[in-house]
């Protein structure tokens, strides 16, 4: 029997992209980290490709069952729940509230820092009940996996791919030694902020001590929490003369969730590749109630305010006083919150469990946008060119916004401004003030204007590395010289010697010449 050419045609269609699929296993990071890795997950799906998740078993955002990947379930408990980290900004609130001392907040950040200490612990014990599991690491080994795709804020994924022998691809924005940059490329302190200093890429002389102040310890700190469990996993399995960390530096591949629309210009590499803003879509239709609500707004339009998931509601009196001046605003508004309903709510605020918050900043209705300061929240302002006023919290929050801010784009408030006046006064400012818009569509209209989508890229490269078994022509080894190589202070002291040796020379040679004229001299005399 003949095949038309028709019926060949569509064969092809349907076995050549399944020839050229390949099967990617997932270490995630819980928490709003999966947020990201679980969009990749589902457009690596979509293309065709077998993707398997490594998840704990009280895993809190990770669900054991899925359409879109299949899931191995590691029977040790990491114990970092959302109640804990709740818990944890609520005492930053109260601190922040009530203008607390330096030394309560320095006891909350080392009771924090005793937490992350206690989460690589804990990871570490995940990838050596893999390892010691034979069964199981006999199935992964057969499974013949093309690549690990890994978020390198815990070391879990660099670990398990060295073993495999498989190439190694980060959803990088941070690492276990802080932001990602830092860990691959030239980072001169001069004009590379550190995150989460909140400086700029223009720094005053007293901003690049700071910098550099802020740099040794965060190094420092960073090490001495993840170093020992790493360390001593590292010397466990692959020996004392593996470095944990140029693990990390030899991955094939860094999807950096950056633009730099956002970020500041500074030096990079071969094997980053910026996606930035690669959660963002077009807005889709709102739910009728939704629209219905938004259509209602009139010309003065919505204001729509989510402080992410881990502040799902605020202390009584701050939720108060900002519900007071919501309501007095012109605008209709559209709140995220699961508290308490405050006795001061307008009939303007319309309060949700949840919101479509990418397809509400698309509505051409939405005229500003109140967030913590999170970075796919900021991604999708910048996306739909929507300007912002940040309350940031904690973590990565107050540095976010205040390069927002730089830009011209956001006005930022502290948890202790969160008063009903000066918070009014910030939302009318950013909504009647032209520029703040302005310079917001401009930032959207460049970071648009791509050849690829940035999820297009970053799926483009993640197939591009299972395709050549890794990138190695990218990635540069200079992870691997010790460090009086890497800044060449080997070469100085040679030359310096070579230096002091001609001087030494010319300078015994003066005075040989001195000595032979003064005998000359003495003989004629």
């Amino acid at each position: 029997m003949f095949l038309s050419s028709a019926s060949i045609v569509s064969l092809l269609s349907v076995i050549v992209p399944t020839a050229l699929c390949g099967k990617v296993l997932v270490f995630p990071n819980d928490g709003s980290h999966w947020v990201n890795m679980r969009v990749l997950i589902e457009e690596l799906h979509l293309k065709g490709h077998s993707v398997t998740v490594i998840r704990t078993v009280d895993s809190w955002y990770i669900s054991e069952m899925s359409p879109h990947y299949n899931v191995i379930t590691v029977d040790v408990a990491v114990g970092g729940n959302e109640d804990l980290f709740r818990r944890f900004v609520s005492e930053v609130i109260k601190i922040k509230q009530n203008k607390g001392s330096v030394w309560a907040r320095l006891a909350l950040d080392m009771e924090l820092k005793d937490k992350f200490f206690e989460f690589h612990k804990k990871i570490c014990e995940v990838i050596m009940y893999i390892f010691e599991n034979k069964e199981l690491i006999k199935s992964l080994q057969e499974a013949k996996y093309d690549a690990v795709l890994t978020d390198p804020v815990n070391g879990g994924g660099v670990f398990l791919a060295h073993y495999l022998g498989l190439p190694l691809v980060f959803n990088a924005r941070w690492t276990v030694h802080g932001e990602a940059h830092f860990a691959i490329a030239p980072s001169p302190l001069s004009y590379v902020p550190l995150p989460p200093s909140e400086l700029t890429d223009q720094m005053t002389f007293l901003d690049r001590v700071s910098n550099v102040c802020f740099y040794i310890m965060r190094m420092h700190l960073y090490k001495r929490i993840v170093g020992p469990h790493y360390s001593a996993l590292t010397n466990r399995y692959f020996g004392s003369d593996v470095d944990y960390f140029s693990l990390f530096q030899a991955a094939d591949l860094w999807l950096m969730r950056v633009d730099f629309v956002f970020e500041f210009p500074r030096p990079t590499m071969p094997n980053v590749v910026y996606m930035g803003g690669f959660q963002c879509k077009p807005a889709k239709p709102l739910p009728q109630h939704l629209e219905e609500f938004l259509q209602s707004s009139g010309e003065h339009g919505v204001v729509i305010m989510s402080l992410g998931t881990l502040i799902a509601e605020l202390p009584r009196d701050l939720a108060e006083e900002a519900a007071a001046a919501l309501a007095n605003l012109p605008q209709k508004v559209i709140w995220r919150y699961k508290g308490d309903r405050p006795a001061s709510l307008g009939n303007n605020t319309l309060l949700v469990d949840w919101m479509p918050q990418n397809d509400l900043l698309g509505h051409p209705n939405i005229k500003l946008f109140v967030s913590h300061g999170g970075t796919n929240g900021i991604y999708e302002a910048i996306y739909h060119g929507v300007p912002i006023v940040g309350i940031p919290f904690v973590f990565d929050q107050a540095d976010n916004l205040s390069r927002l801010r730089a830009k011209g784009v956001a006005r930022v408030l502290d948890v202790s401004d969160l008063e009903r006046k000066i918070f009014q006064t910030a939302m009318e400012e950013v909504m009647n003030e032209p520029s703040y818009r302005m310079n917001m569509q401009r930032l959207s209209r460049l970071h648009r204007d791509q050849p690829m989508r940035p999820m297009d890229t970053a799926l483009f490269w993640i197939e591009f590395v299972m395709r050549h078994k890794g990138a190695a022509h990218l990635r540069t080894e200079s992870y691997r010289l010790p460090w009086y190589s890497y800044y060449c202070v080997d070469v100085i002291i040679f030359l310096l010697a070579i230096a002091g040796l001609l001087m030494f020379f010319f300078s015994w040679l003066v005075w040989l010449c001195f000595r032979l004229c003064f005998k000359r001299k003495e003989k004629s005399d």
